[in-house]
């Protein structure tokens, strides 16, 4: 890997081609809204949505603490709620945080805000790993913080391999699980001294010291509501509640996680790094292309539950069109890229997915030096 780039650096995707794909691809796309005289943004489709979800995340927690509902059931409620929790990330939050969900600002500000306070975050180091990070160098392994190595997990190639990746394709999903709970608990925290440190976080000292006030503030409000109200207020069993919110965020930790894996921790992604002047030789919308992987194009409920997510391909190009549109801009996208001979990926099912995803979790877990070096 090319040490001599930091996070902080910037990366120039230079085309000596200088390829017409994007521009006319754009032009498509545009030319879309106006001939259907339509928003770019959230719909009535995506509002109800955004209400059903966080209906089921809400409901069944006050239905609990109302009817003091333990055991069997309770779980279940808590099983629901996880799922919801994860629906809320990829659909709501997502959407917001990327300015997608309204033409108004301030809306995507507050929803955005809201949604992801409302789980236990903090929006600004979420747009600083995901918005920034992520979209700008996608699967680029010395800027792209979601593959970066995590604990016993290893995600690009061009990173060392050690003994215990040889199973990592058959214990990453119980860390997966886990993802969540780190978050609300120490995430946002490390995250605020790590990216202040690369230069990735460009507030002043005292901005930085303001944003930890507020985003404790936030984390004790969200603990005293899902662990002090019912156990100390309300009289319920303390292993219950913790056990339950354990389970919610397990089950949230696995299906967000294994989403947003399905698009780039695949077989068939490229994983390119840049020169030690930062420089890419491609141009950026086709990085995006080789970097990213669709699946279950033509499931209406995954396309539903998953915000669009299994359209990554439509989501990197244009991550301030809301999700709801993406089933109808797919095959424009696919057809001008067929049209300039730039790949299209995708897994057709999310079966095949999944299996890429292990299988290419098996592949880095079992490189050699040799294909470490190469890459």
């Amino acid at each position: 890997m090319n040490q001599t780039l930091r996070v902080s650096d910037p990366i120039r995707f230079v085309s000596k081609d200088r390829s017409q794909f994007f521009p006319i691809l754009r032009k498509r796309i545009d030319q879309y809204f106006i001939e259907n005289q339509m928003s770019k943004h959230a719909n009535s489709e995506m509002v109800v949505k955004s209400i059903i979800l966080l209906g089921g995340y809400v409901i069944p927690y006050l239905l609990m603490l109302y009817f003091h509902v333990t055991g069997f059931a309770g779980y279940i409620l808590y099983a629901f709620m996880g799922v919801c929790v994860a629906g809320i990330g990829m659909s709501v939050m997502h959407d917001a945080n990327h300015g997608a969900y309204s033409k108004k600002q301030k809306v995507n500000d507050w929803v955005g805000r809201l949604s992801l306070n409302f789980l236990g975050g903090s929006v600004f180091n979420w747009k600083l790993q995901h918005n920034v990070l992520h979209h700008n160098y996608t699967n680029i392994a010395t800027h792209d913080d979601d593959i970066k190595e995590r604990l016993a997990l290893k995600f690009n190639p061009h990173t060392k391999t050690k003994g215990v990746h040889k199973y990592q394709y058959i214990y990453a999903f119980f860390m997966y699980g886990l993802i969540t709970i780190y978050w609300v608990l120490a995430k946002d925290l490390v995250q605020l001294i790590k990216f202040s440190r690369e230069g990735v976080n460009k507030n002043s000292k005292s901005e930085n010291v303001v944003l930890f006030l507020k985003m404790t503030v936030m984390k004790v409000l969200y603990f005293l509501a899902m662990i002090y109200l019912p156990i100390y207020i309300l009289n319920f069993s303390g292993f219950f509640i913790i056990s339950g919110f354990m389970l919610m965020h397990f089950i949230a930790g696995i299906i967000l996680t294994v989403v947003f894996q399905l698009a780039h921790t695949v077989e068939g992604t490229s994983h390119p790094l840049a020169s030690e002047t930062g420089l890419i030789e491609n141009d950026w919308a086709i990085h995006q292309l080789n970097t990213t992987v669709n699946f279950s194009r033509h499931s209406s409920f995954i396309s539903w539950y998953v915000g669009g997510l299994n359209f990554q391909v439509e989501h990197h190009l244009f991550p301030k069109i809301c999700h709801v549109h993406y089933p109808a801009l797919a095959p424009i996208v696919k057809a001008t890229a067929e049209e300039f001979g730039v790949p299209y990926l995708e897994n057709k099912t999310f079966g095949e997915a999944f299996m890429s995803h292990v299988h290419f979790l098996r592949h880095l877990g079992q490189m050699t030096s040799m294909e470490e070096a190469i890459g």
